[in-house]
């Protein structure tokens, strides 16, 4: 089973960049979006409507803000928020129960400049530790994936030294992720690449893609009983038409 996951960053941006035919093409099994930027019904149906797939929306109430959704050929079992409503507010979070897995399709918040939303992206970093851990306690295996807007260690960025004061680099950022992978899970493409420099969002500034001066900060996240079931964990970075590019995880499931 292929799970892709892609910041598309406007998915009617993109949409006029030929997403459609891309997922066509493609042909994930699952397809989770990060940053929509819209509400269902300012969307074509084209888009709502692909060949082939259920689509799922949670939006933000800000129209154009954040938002999630979930392309799947598998229908889920069940599909829920987070239920706590200063995250929902902003649509940031979507789960999907399936027979093998629950699957967190999740938007992490950006902390800002100076760390101006850093508390409030902590406080969504602990919910969502909290249900990870909730699922795994009752026997779930869970796959994360999304644009978690952190880059973990110096290798997941370019500039490390210069960024250390910079939104998705601070040092309780880091902190927490080092702290969630220690509780259980796996980053899924660095247990596969331990030393392999990619990334998968570069600044639309500086032409800091042409360069390649970027961040990895899209990931799948699976919990350790799991690990068995990872048969790859790629990178798309050559695929265009966001400030992030899709990233891929292949499972076994019966």
């Amino acid at each position: 089973m292929n799970i892709y996951s892609w910041n598309v960053n406007g998915i009617r941006a993109i949409q006029k960049k030929g997403f459609v035919e891309w997922v066509l093409k493609e042909d994930p099994d699952i397809l989770c979006v990060q940053e929509t930027k819209a509400q269902i019904e300012q969307l074509e149906e084209k888009l709502t409507q692909i060949d082939g797939y259920k689509s799922y929306f949670f939006s933000a109430e800000k129209k154009g803000y954040s938002g999630v959704a979930v392309y799947t050929k598998i229908e889920p079992l069940n599909i829920r928020n987070m239920d706590i409503k200063e995250f929902d507010f902003e649509g940031r979070y979507m789960e999907l129960e399936y027979k093998d897995f629950n699957l967190i399709n999740c938007y992490f918040p950006n902390s800002q400049s100076e760390g101006k939303r850093l508390d409030y992206k902590l406080r969504f970093n602990t919910a969502i530790m909290k249900r990870c851990n909730e699922l795994v306690d009752l026997g779930k295996n869970i796959i994360l994936c999304g644009d978690l807007n952190v880059a973990h260690r110096e290798i997941d960025l370019t500039n490390p030294k210069k960024n250390e004061k910079n939104p998705g680099y601070l040092p309780e950022e880091r902190d927490w992720m080092t702290k969630f992978l220690e509780c259980g899970y796996i980053d899924t493409f660095r247990y596969l690449q331990p030393e392999e420099t990619k990334y998968s969002w570069w600044s639309y500034r500086f032409k800091s893609r042409e360069k390649n001066i970027g961040w990895r900060i899209d990931y799948h996240i699976v919990n350790e009983s799991f690990v068995n079931n990872i048969e790859d964990a790629v990178i798309l970075n050559d695929v265009m038409g966001s400030d992030h590019c899709p990233v891929v995880l292949r499972v076994s499931v019966e």
